[in-house]
C-alpha cells in the first residue's frame, strides 16, 4: 500500500514479523469517534447505544461464551453449512484470491474456511477487520496452525476496513461477513452497508454472507435470554466500557438486560433498562444523562430474514446471487455473492 494513502486514511503500521502485520487508527481518532457518538445516541429521548461498542477485549470474550451457549443456535448452525462447503466453494475461487473477514473475532469460524484456501494456494493471504484488539491475539493463534499463512490485519470499523481495503492493491478478495451481525442494522443502514461494500469490490471480488432466518419466536428469545445470564452481562458489559474509557459513573446494578422479539418487524431487541431514577456523569462525552425508572437504552436489533426478502435485498444493492447453503432446519443462510 502506498505510504501515503496509508498516512491519509489515519493508520499505523505495526509489523510483528514476517507473518503478521497490522494497521490501526490513531488512538485519539478511535477515542473522539467513542466519545463523539456516546455523547449524541444518549443525549436524546429514545437513547441508544451502537452495538459496535460492545466489542472490547471483555465483550468480545463474552460474545464467543455466547456462541457456545444451548439457546443460542446461529453459531453452531452456521459451522454445519460452513463444514459442508469445502466441496462447493472451490468451484467458485481459484488461487489468486485473498480472504478477508469483516468482524473476524476468535476466528472460529473463519478455520473452516482457511482450510479450503489452504489446501488450494502455496500461500494463504488473510486479512480480518475487526473493532476489537481481540483480532492481533486469534491472529498470532491461526499463525501456530497454518505455516503458509500471511495476515494483514485492520484494526478499526467496518466501513473504515473497507475503505482501506479499496485503496490496497488489485488482489481479488473473497470478503466474508459471517454470523448474523448484519441483522444488527437498520434496514436503511442495512442497504447503505451493502452499498459500501459493494463499491469496495472489484469485478470477480465475491462477498459471503451469513443471515439468520426467520422462525419460531421462543428460539428467537431463548437465544437472547439465556439461563446463565450470560447475554446479560455481555449487554452490561458496554457500560463499563464507556465508564473505563469515557470515566463514566454508571452503576450496573442499577440497569437489567432486557430483549423481546418484535415479530411485526421481524427482529430482536435488546436493551438496558434503568430500574431507578438516575442520573450519570460522562465526563469525556461532557455528559449529564438523566434516566426515568423503567427508562430503556437501545443496544441492539438483530433483524431476521426471509429468503425472499434477502433476495430482492441483495439484488437492489448491487449484487448477484451465486449460491445459498442453508441448514437442514433452515434456521439460517449463507449466500455467495459478486459484483452485477
Amino acid at each position: 500500500m502506498n505510504e501515503t494513502i496509508q498516512k491519509n486514511l489515519g493508520y499505523k503500521k505495526y509489523v510483528i514479523d514476517s507473518k503478521l502485520q497490522y494497521f490501526k487508527p490513531h488512538a485519539s481518532k478511535i477515542e473522539k469517534t467513542f466519545a463523539e457518538e456516546i455523547s449524541s445516541s444518549l443525549n436524546r429521548d429514545s437513547k441508544f447505544i451502537a452495538p459496535k461498542f460492545f466489542y472490547d477485549k471483555k465483550g468480545s470474550d463474552l460474545f464467543e461464551k455466547i456462541c457456545t451457549l444451548p439457546e443460542y443456535y446461529p453459531t453452531r448452525t452456521e459451522i454445519d453449512i460452513l463444514k459442508n462447503l469445502h466441496a462447493e466453494l472451490p468451484s467458485f475461487i481459484d488461487k489468486s484470491f485473498r480472504l478477508v473477514e469483516l468482524g473476524s473475532g476468535a476466528s472460529v469460524k473463519t478455520r473452516l474456511i482457511l482450510d479450503i484456501f489452504t489446501q488450494m494456494q502455496q500461500t494463504t493471504e488473510y486479512f480480518p477487520i475487526d473493532i476489537s484488539e481481540i483480532l492481533t491475539e486469534s491472529s498470532e493463534l491461526l499463525l501456530q496452525d497454518y505455516d503458509n499463512l500471511r495476515i494483514t490485519g485492520i484494526i478499526d470499523t467496518y466501513e473504515g476496513g473497507l475503505e482501506f481495503l479499496k485503496n490496497y492493491d488489485e488482489k481479488k478478495n473473497l470478503i466474508l461477513f459471517l454470523g448474523s451481525s448484519f441483522g444488527n442494522f437498520s434496514p436503511s443502514d442495512g442497504k447503505v452497508f451493502l452499498e459500501k461494500i459493494n463499491s469496495t469490490m472489484k469485478s470477480g471480488d465475491l462477498f459471503l454472507i451469513g443471515l439468520d432466518l426467520v422462525k419460531d419466536s421462543q428460539i428467537l428469545e431463548s437465544a437472547y435470554n439465556d439461563t446463565q445470564g450470560v447475554t446479560a452481562e455481555f449487554n452490561l458489559n458496554v457500560l463499563s466500557r464507556i465508564n473505563d474509557e469515557l470515566d463514566a459513573d454508571f452503576n450496573l446494578n442499577n440497569f437489567s438486560h432486557y430483549s423481546i422479539y418484535n415479530k411485526d418487524n421481524q427482529r430482536i431487541e435488546m436493551y438496558l433498562k434503568s430500574l431507578v431514577k438516575q442520573s450519570v456523569i460522562i465526563s469525556k462525552s461532557n455528559l449529564s444523562l438523566n434516566l426515568e425508572k423503567n427508562e430503556l437504552i437501545h443496544t441492539e436489533h438483530s433483524h431476521k430474514y426471509t429468503l425472499e426478502q434477502i433476495r430482492t435485498l441483495l439484488e437492489s444493492t448491487g449484487f448477484k446471487l451465486n449460491h445459498v447453503w442453508l441448514d437442514d432446519n433452515t434456521h439460517f443462510s449463507l449466500t455467495l455473492v459478486s459484483k452485477n
